[in-house]
């Protein structure tokens, strides 16, 4: 259950901040009233994550995946290319995720 919050967590982040693009600065208010919402679900969702997960750890996970697929999301969607130390950072990102999911025993499995 912690992880299926953690994933709505990231997911509606992830809408959120894809949303606070496309409201043009909240000037298109279709867009900016779902990043307003998509960041209310995804606060909510991720205040379940940090009741059986340290607080760090969570935002770690929450962080990390969250900045890697908001990165492919803008690559694709809106072109803003992506040079190769922003790839080798990204890359950087997603090992340290695995790292502390898979061998740090602050993180319940």
């Amino acid at each position: 259950m912690t992880y299926l919050c953690l994933m709505i967590a990231i997911l509606s982040e992830v809408f959120a901040t894809t949303m606070l693009k496309m409201s043009d600065s909240f000037t298109r208010p279709g867009p900016g009233i779902l990043s307003v919402l998509g960041y209310c679900v995804s606060f909510y969702a991720l205040s379940f994550t940090l009741r059986s997960m340290p607080t760090g750890i969570a935002y770690a996970i929450w962080s990390g995946v969250g900045i890697v697929l908001i990165s492919a999301i803008s690559w694709v969607k809106f072109k803003q290319a992506l040079d190769l130390p922003a790839l080798i950072g990204l890359s950087l990102i997603i090992v340290g995720v695995v790292i502390v999911n898979v061998f740090s025993r602050s993180v319940m499995h």
